[in-house]
């Protein structure tokens, strides 16, 4: 199934979920564990009947669910096709029945908390070292390239955040290599740059805002506030 596009993901008009990354996230809010459970539960038979099913965590008063097909199709320019994780149709069909779900189990949605975490590492050596760092995150070779015509690292469980590789430039060997990319809901972007000011962050570079602002800490360590322009009418 074709991966879909930023424009038609927001085209589909999702309230309550998000897309953040790779995929569409939702928070549902509820009573205790027990509501959670049976609200999973009845996630789970729409899943079956549609054959997709989401991710999920259960926690105090909450529910997280991530939405990603693993075999979403891409076509690079040169038309070859590359299956890769990414949005499909059929998270838009399984999102919207979700949605009707939570509705019936009085679960309200909190689209506004859903975060990501991913991780950056500059290299211009990717290949080389990504092998490395699968043994490493994983414990498996597959997790490289895995959903990505990239050496990306991803595991297959979750357990792990996502790790890709951008290209190095500059002084390879007084600049930061490693930082975190935290992807939030386009609602909550202007409030979490600000709340990293506070606590005496300073702006890097903002010449992708909203999309990315780069933020330093009072040592100089780095990190991106990120968020899907492209699937987000409202940003």
């Amino acid at each position: 199934m074709d991966m879909l596009t930023g424009e038609q993901i927001a085209g589909a008009n999702l309230t309550e979920w998000r897309k953040l990354a790779q995929g569409l996230h939702a928070r549902y809010l509820v009573d205790d564990f027990g509501a959670g459970a049976r609200f999973v539960a009845a996630v789970g038979e729409a899943g079956d009947a549609l054959g997709h099913h989401p991710r999920v965590a259960i926690g105090h008063g909450y529910v997280d669910l991530k939405l990603v097909s693993d075999d979403a199709i891409y076509r690079d320019d040169g038309g070859t096709e590359h299956v890769v994780e990414w949005v499909t149709q059929q998270d838009i069909d399984l999102a919207r029945r979700i949605t009707e779900i939570a509705a019936d189990h009085m679960a309200d949605s909190d689209p506004a908390s859903v975060s990501d975490i991913e991780l950056g590492l500059d290299t211009a050596r990717s290949a080389t070292i990504a092998p490395v760092w699968a043994a490493l995150l994983t414990g498996s070779a597959e997790s490289q390239g895995r959903g990505s015509p990239s050496d990306e690292i991803r595991d297959a469980t979750g357990r792990v955040p996502n790790l890709w590789f951008g290209d190095a430039d500059g002084d390879e060997a007084s600049r930061q290599r490693f930082h975190l990319e935290v992807y939030v809901a386009p609602e909550v972007v202007e409030q979490r740059v600000a709340a990293a000011l506070a606590a005496g962050g300073t702006v890097v570079d903002d010449s992708n805002a909203p999309a990315l602002t780069v933020i330093a800490d009072q040592d100089g360590n780095r990190g991106i506030v990120c968020i899907d322009v492209s699937a987000s009418p409202q940003a």
